[in-house]
C-alpha cells in the first residue's frame, strides 16, 4: 500500500519508524513544526528529521486546512493514511481521501480518555491498566472502530514515565498488525461502545497544581503522573512554588484543615488532605521529596523543618 503519515513526537516517529519497517510504500510526511509547550518539548524525537533520512517529502503544518495540503494529498495518492499524536483536527476530505481510509493510532484504551494526555489523566484516575488502539478515524474525534488495541497493566508505584515506556513499545507491533490486517481486505472492525466514552481536554501547567482537597490517596496519584520530564505537580509554600517528587499515603489518620503542614511520619512530612478532612477520617499527604524553584531536589524534612504553616495554590 501507498501510505501518507500525519504525526508528531516520539509517538509519530515511532509510527513513522514502523511504516518504513514495513512492506509498505512511505510516500508523503505531514508532521507539526517544533513548539515550546511544555508537553511537546518532552518525547520530542522529530518525525520530520526521520522522514528525511529515508528521502520522504515533508510538509510543516499546525492545521490541514490549506489548498497547498490537498493537491500534494492527491498527488500522492495514498491507500491509507496512518495518523498518530497529530494535534489537530483532520477534516472528513482528508481522512477519507484514501481507499481504505485513516488509521488513526491513541495511546489509551478506547473509548475511555479520548483526546488529549490519555496516559496522564488515566493514572491520576487510578485506572488499573493503559494501552494503545488503533483505530479507523469517523466524523468524531477517537470514535472510529477499532482495528487493533492492546492493554498493559499499572502497578501501585508506577509512573507516567513508566506507562510512556510501557506504551511506546506496543506502537510498532500494533501498526504492523493493523496494516496487515487491513491490506487483507478486512473491514469488520469493533464499533467503540459510545456509552463508555470520555474525551480529555490537554493539559496545562495549572492541572499539576495541588489542590488539598482532594484526597490523599488522588495526590499521591497526581505526583507519579507528573514525574520527571513532566512539568511535576506542585503547591506553594511561604511564597515560593514547590514541586512534589516523591509522596505517599500517611498510615495514618489526620483532622483538620487540607494543606496544613501537620507532623513528620517515616521519612516525610504529613500534609492534611481531603474535603472530608475536618471530620478526622482521611488519611494525610507523606511529602518526601521536592524540588525548590531554583531547581535543588531535597527531602521534604529539610525543607520543612518546623510544623505548621499551609501549603496552598497560590503565593
Amino acid at each position: 500500500m501507498r501510505v501518507v503519515m500525519f504525526g508528531y513526537q516520539t509517538w509519530g516517529h515511532r509510527t513513522l519508524q514502523a511504516l518504513l519497517d514495513s512492506a509498505h510504500e512511505v510516500v508523503l510526511v505531514v508532521t507539526h513544526p517544533k513548539s515550546d509547550h511544555a508537553y511537546e518539548r518532552i518525547w520530542s524525537d522529530s518525525v520530520a528529521e526521520l522522514a528525511e533520512a529515508h528521502d520522504v517529502p515533508v510538509l510543516l503544518r499546525n492545521r490541514p486546512d490549506d489548498e497547498e495540503l490537498m493537491v500534494r494529498l492527491k498527488e500522492a495518492e495514498p491507500d491509507l493514511i496512518v495518523a498518530n499524536n497529530w494535534r489537530t483536527w483532520i477534516p472528513p476530505e482528508i481522512f477519507n481521501l484514501p481507499r481504505h481510509g485513516t488509521l488513526n493510532v491513541h495511546d489509551s484504551l478506547l473509548p475511555a480518555y479520548a483526546g488529549f494526555s490519555p496516559l496522564i489523566w488515566a493514572l491520576i484516575n487510578g485506572e488499573k491498566e493503559v494501552g494503545v488502539t488503533a483505530h479507523m478515524m469517523s466524523d468524531e474525534l477517537d470514535a472510529g472502530d477499532i482495528v487493533v488495541q492492546r492493554a498493559v497493566p499499572v502497578g501501585p508505584h508506577d509512573t507516567a514515565t513508566d506507562l510512556f515506556h510501557r506504551t511506546v513499545d506496543l506502537i510498532a507491533p500494533i501498526v504492523t498488525e493493523a496494516l496487515d490486517l487491513i491490506d487483507s481486505g478486512r473491514t469488520d472492525w469493533t464499533p467503540q461502545d459510545r456509552s463508555k466514552a470520555s474525551f480529555f481536554h490537554k493539559r496545562s501547567i495549572e492541572d499539576s497544581n495541588i489542590d488539598w482537597s482532594w484526597p490523599a490517596e488522588d495526590i499521591e496519584r497526581l505526583v507519579r503522573a507528573q514525574s520527571d520530564p513532566y512539568p511535576n505537580a506542585f503547591t506553594h509554600y511561604r511564597g515560593e512554588r514547590v514541586r512534589v517528587l516523591k509522596a505517599s499515603v500517611s498510615k495514618g489518620i489526620y483532622g483538620g484543615t487540607p494543606g496544613r503542614i501537620f507532623i513528620r511520619e517515616g521519612d516525610g512530612v504529613v500534609i492534611v488532605a481531603g474535603a472530608e478532612a475536618r471530620r478526622g477520617r482521611s488519611h494525610g499527604l507523606v511529602i518526601e521529596r521536592v524540588r525548590t524553584e531554583d531547581g535543588t531536589d531535597l527531602p521534604a524534612t529539610e525543607l520543612f523543618r518546623t510544623m505548621g504553616g499551609y501549603l496552598t495554590r497560590r503565593p
